[in-house]
């Protein structure tokens, strides 16, 4: 039976977006419904049957620590991983090369997603992708009018602050072992430069699109939407 992938939970941001809050609290800890993100984020894992869980931690990461311990209370087992200095969203990788011998799954410690952990991690094996990304669509809307010319200068269309779709990361990536040999050594590397290494060199890069729910915590907007959901209890 394959085992179940190694799970990397990047917990060590300073959530500067969510400032003041975030000078005290670390932002995977900021809670929702009355619950830190970070054990919503670890119960679902629980829940898909992901038990090996490394924080990677960094500021105010104590806290972090204090909460889950070895993480038997809350169904799994965490290891954690201290940065030294800020390395990014894909250097504490780094740190965890020996740890990382199998399939792994990397994802930032403050989404509020309903993600189908054990169908993306099909999905990657099936396209025997040596990355994946999960994908999310958002729909954001401009500040401005936007206006078209014809090719004489007339004005032919104005639309009013419009609504703009994009295919964003979700903040989840699949890797395989192999993957971590694009990765530079001591350097702050942050994701969008790990994975655009892989696909320079060829490797097979995939995107996974997720049809749910998610919402990144880390934007005040989102959290507020969060909680909002969370009061008239919607399901974390």
């Amino acid at each position: 039976m394959t085992r179940a992938p190694t799970v990397v939970v990047l917990a060590g941001g300073q959530g500067r977006r969510l400032l003041p809050y975030t000078l005290s609290v670390p932002k995977p800890m900021m809670p929702v419904g009355g619950k830190p993100i970070l054990e919503i984020l670890v119960g679902q894992l629980a829940g898909s049957g992901y038990a090996e869980l490394v924080f990677a931690i960094g500021h105010l990461g104590d806290i972090i620590r204090d909460h889950f311990g070895d993480g038997r209370a809350f169904g799994v087992s965490i290891r954690y991983s201290a940065e030294p200095s800020a390395l990014g969203t894909a250097g504490p990788l780094d740190l965890l090369r020996d740890m990382l011998d199998r399939t792994f799954v990397l994802v930032n410690g403050d989404i509020l997603a309903d993600f189908d952990w054990p169908a993306i991690v099909e999905a990657h094996r099936r396209n025997a992708s040596e990355a994946t990304v999960v994908l999310a669509r958002r729909d954001e809307a401009l500040d401005f009018g936007v206006v078209a010319l014809d090719p004489s200068g007339r004005v032919a269309s104005w639309q009013e602050k419009p609504g703009v779709e994009r295919l964003v990361s979700a903040g989840a990536c699949v890797f395989e072992p192999g993957a971590l040999e694009r990765l530079p050594r001591g350097e702050r590397t942050d994701l969008p430069d790990f994975v655009m290494a892989l696909v320079r060199a060829g490797r097979n890069v995939r995107g996974h699109l997720h049809p749910g729910r998610w919402l990144d915590i880390g934007r005040p907007a989102d959290y507020e939407r969060a909680c909002a959901d969370a009061a008239r209890g919607a399901p974390g």
